[in-house]
């Protein structure tokens, strides 16, 4: 049986770049796989943005996604690092967009709120809903696969169910409502 939907979420960065992948079969929600794209070896930014594109590609070809649903870098005090975090997420985008995936942007504020019902939450408060929510055991040694992740699984909370017919998910707290069990 084929899903309804996979998602491909990733977490841009200049060092590590994290990313996730879930399925959606009705209104259920299983997690694919989660990594990192370890970029530290490369001193050349030209060739960290050919690896983000090429891996991007990858992950594309093997997992088939419907959506790439990519974090908006946040605004910071240094410029340069902005400026490189905004091109290794625009390398991903063209990726996405050179095998036609509708592409969405979620705010980093956007993401955790999503998740844990608190735009401030921390890295790891994220990874422990996460893993509440997906049911995996460990958790990754770089949080930045988990931050991949939960941005794959925000888009899914702000796009709803497309194909069950019910309303879509508003957040955390309309998930807990439709899904008493899933936390204890």
């Amino acid at each position: 049986m084929n899903p309804d939907r996979i998602i491909l979420g990733i977490d841009p960065g200049t060092s590590i770049m994290g990313y996730g992948i879930i399925e959606l079969r009705g209104n259920k929600m299983k997690l694919l796989s989660l990594g990192v794209i370890q970029l530290n070896k490369c001193t050349d930014h030209a060739l960290k943005l050919k690896r983000i594109f090429e891996k991007t590609l990858s992950l594309i070809d093997e997992y088939k996604p419907d959506d790439l649903a990519i974090e908006a870098p946040f605004f910071g005090k240094n410029v340069q690092s902005m400026l490189k975090l905004g091109r290794a997420q625009g390398v991903a985008i063209a990726a996405g967009l050179y095998r036609t995936i509708p592409i969405f942007e979620y705010s980093p504020k956007k993401v955790k709120q999503s998740i844990t019902g608190n735009g401030n939450a921390s890295k790891e408060q994220v990874a422990v809903m996460l893993q509440t929510l997906l049911n995996f055991e460990e958790l990754p040694s770089y949080l930045d696969a988990t931050d991949g992740l939960a941005v794959a699984v925000c888009h899914y909370f702000q796009n709803g169910k497309k194909t069950s017919g019910k309303k879509p998910y508003t957040g955390w707290k309309s998930f807990l409502v439709e899904n008493p069990g899933k936390v204890i």
